[in-house]
């Protein structure tokens, strides 16, 4: 079905703007992303929404966290927690924020916007995190964290 739709030029730009819109509501909001946004994600500069966490205490995640925490909002850390292995530093730590197709409206959208926007006047309040039990590989799937000073 998305091989079919995505040939439709309506459906196509549709997606695109709804990302688009979404992007420009939150740099305008303050908050850094990847520039342009993509066709199916939002990319949120982590380093810079938390530049009060370092690196090896997973920025990151720390905003994933409190996504999830104050709206329902899942999204995946890109950065220290995934790559961050063996003294290795990613270059840069981001939160993704995807848009899979057909699911959600204008008023979803805009939801996540506030939510984003909230959650980032309260951004000093978020705290470090450091690594109570991770597996040797993929830590990032199943490692168990919790919040430091």
């Amino acid at each position: 079905q998305g091989f079919e739709e995505v040939l439709h030029e309506d459906y196509l730009a549709y997606r695109l703007r709804s990302v688009e819109y979404v992007g420009e509501r939150l740099l305008a909001g303050g908050v850094q992303i990847v520039e342009p946004p993509g066709g199916h994600a939002i990319y949120i500069d982590a380093a810079a929404f938390c530049p009060h966490i370092p690196p090896d205490r997973f920025p990151g995640q720390a905003l994933v966290c409190a996504l999830y925490r104050h709206a329902g909002i899942r999204a995946v850390e890109i950065g220290s927690l995934m790559f961050g292995y063996g003294g290795h530093k990613p270059d840069m730590e981001l939160v993704r924020l995807a848009m899979p197709r057909r699911v959600y409206t204008q008023s979803h959208m805009d939801y996540v916007i506030e939510a984003v926007l909230e959650v980032h006047a309260r951004r000093a309040s978020l705290r470090p995190l450091q690594i109570v039990d991770a597996p040797a590989e993929l830590r990032h799937f199943t490692a168990q964290l919790e919040e430091c000073d």
